[in-house]
C-alpha cells in the first residue's frame, strides 16, 4: 500500500465526528529540543517548525516533527506550573494529546459533550493574516486527551502537508543538517496506523462503550486472555475503528496471571494513570525500515531464533488455505532482522516492536507493514509476550 494516509470517504460531510486525518499526536517531554534530535536521529523525522520564545511563545516550547503524513508535536513547559511539566514529572514522556482533523472543530467538540464526552478545552481559534487554527479537547482514559483541529486559509491541512506554517507563532528550521542527512537516508514511516491505551483492571469495556457513545467509532476485533498469554502473563484488548477507518486503537486491560503483565508494569511505572502504550507506524517497506532503524541504533525487541523455526509453516499454510499470495520478502533477511509475520484471511503482516523509549518501562513504538492483513499479529502474541518478559525480568518488574 502506497498511500500516505487514509482519505475522507466525503469532503462535504455534514457529520461533526467524520475524522478527516490524525492531525497531530502531541508528547509532553522534558526537553522539547533534545527529544526533536532524539526522534530525528533515531527515527529519521525531520525537525520541521519550532514554536518557543523566539516565536512569542512564553510559556511551553514547540518543535513540529513529520515524516510522510506523521506529525509529532514535542512540548514542554517553560515555567513551573505548565501542564507539561507536571506532567512529565509524573509520568515521564509520554503521549498526551492524539488530534483529529474535522471540518468545524466546535462542532465535534460540541457534538462529543452531548454524547457524554468531558471537556478537556473549550473551542478557541487562533488567527492571524495567513488563516486560522480552531482547537477544542475531550479527555479521554487517564492523561489522555483527543483534541479536534479545524483549519482554515494558509494552516489548511493539504498546506500544512505540502510544507506549510503548522500554526500561528511557529517557523520554519531550514538548515539543521540532520534534516538533511534524513532526507537523503529516510527510514520510510507513512502515518499513524494504530495506537493502544493501557487502562486500569476492569475498565476496558468502559472506555470501549466511550468510543462508541462519544465519538461513534465501532468494535473491529476483540482478543481475550486465552489469544493473549504465556505462562506467566495476560491481558485482554478490544480494538476501536472510526467510522472512517482513520484511525484503530485497542484499548487493553491486564488479565489473571501468575506474575505482573506488562499492562501491570505500565501502570505502575507510569503514576498508575492509564495511557498510550505504543504508536504503530506504517511503512511500505518493513525490511528497508527496520534495517535504516537498526542502523541508526533503535533498540528492538530481541526475538527468539525458535519462533523462526515456526512461522513459516504457519503463516504459509493460513495465506495458501486463503487463496493469498505467500510472503514475498526474503526469509533470511526477515530472521535476521528479528522481524515478525503474521497472516490472515486477507494477507499477512510485517511487524517489530522497540523497547521502551525512555528509562521508564512505558512508551514504545511498533513498526509495522500491511500486505493485505488488517489485524494486528494475534499469531505473534505468545512469542512478543515472552519477549517482553524477558526484558520485564531484565528490569526485575516480573
Amino acid at each position: 500500500m502506497t498511500t500516505l494516509s487514509p482519505q475522507a470517504a466525503v469532503q462535504t460531510t455534514t457529520d461533526p465526528l467524520h475524522l478527516i486525518d490524525v492531525d497531530h499526536v502531541r508528547f509532553h517531554v522534558g526537553n522539547a529540543k533534545q527529544a526533536a534530535f532524539f526522534y530525528a536521529y533515531c527515527f529519521g523525522f525531520q525537525i520541521e517548525q519550532v514554536s518557543d520564545l523566539t516565536t512569542g511563545s512564553r510559556e511551553a516550547a514547540h518543535y513540529l516533527l513529520t515524516q510522510g503524513n506523521i506529525r509529532f508535536l514535542l512540548t514542554s513547559g517553560l515555567t513551573v506550573d505548565h501542564q507539561a511539566c507536571i506532567e512529565t514529572a509524573l509520568y515521564g514522556d509520554g503521549v498526551k494529546d492524539v488530534a483529529f482533523t474535522v471540518f468545524d472543530a466546535e462542532k465535534a467538540w460540541e457534538r462529543a459533550i452531548k454524547n457524554g464526552a468531558r471537556s478537556a478545552a473549550e473551542p478557541r481559534t487562533i488567527t492571524d493574516e495567513h488563516g486560522s487554527v480552531t482547537t477544542a479537547s475531550i479527555r479521554t482514559f487517564g492523561r489522555v486527551i483527543h483534541t479536534f483541529v479545524s483549519r482554515k486559509g494558509g494552516y489548511e491541512l493539504t498546506q500544512v502537508k505540502k510544507g506549510g506554517v503548522f500554526a500561528p507563532q511557529f517557523r520554519k528550521l531550514e538548515t539543521l543538517t540532520i534534516n538533511e542527512h534524513n532526507k537523503k537516508n529516510p527510514c520510510g514511516l507513512k502515518y499513524v496506523d494504530h495506537l493502544v491505551g493501557n487502562v486500569e483492571l476492569g475498565k476496558m469495556n468502559h472506555w470501549v462503550a466511550f468510543y462508541e457513545n462519544v465519538l461513534e467509532f465501532k468494535m473491529f476485533k476483540h482478543f481475550d486472555d486465552k489469544d493473549i498469554s504465556t505462562e506467566y502473563s495476560a491481558l485482554m484488548s478490544k480494538v476501536m475503528s472510526s467510522g472512517q477507518g482513520l484511525i484503530k486503537i485497542p484499548i487493553n486491560e491486564p488479565a489473571a496471571g501468575k506474575r505482573k503483565s506488562q499492562i501491570e508494569e505500565y501502570l505502575d511505572w507510569h503514576h498508575n494513570t492509564p495511557g498510550v502504550q505504543h504508536l504503530a507506524l506504517r511503512t511500505d517497506d518493513e525490511l528497508s525500515s527496520i534495517a535504516s532503524l537498526r542502523s541508526r541504533g533503535v533498540d528492538f525487541l530481541d526475538i527468539p531464533d525458535a519462533y523462526y523455526e515456526q512461522v513459516w509453516a504457519r503463516v504459509n499454510a493460513t495465506l495458501t488455505s486463503h487463496g493469498k499470495a505467500e510472503v514475498k520478502e526474503d526469509h533470511k533477511k526477515i530472521k535476521d532482522l528479528g522481524i515478525l509475520v503474521d497472516a490472515d484471511d486477507e494477507g499477512y503482516l510485517l511487524q517489530l516492536f522497540t523497547k521502551p523509549l525512555q528509562d521508564r518501562p512505558t512508551l514504545f513504538f511498533e513498526i509495522i507493514c500491511r500486505r493485505g492483513s488488517q489485524s494486528f499479529g494475534k499469531g505473534n502474541f505468545k512469542a512478543l509476550f515472552q519477549s517482553l518478559e524477558l526484558e520485564q525480568e531484565r528490569r526485575g518488574n516480573l
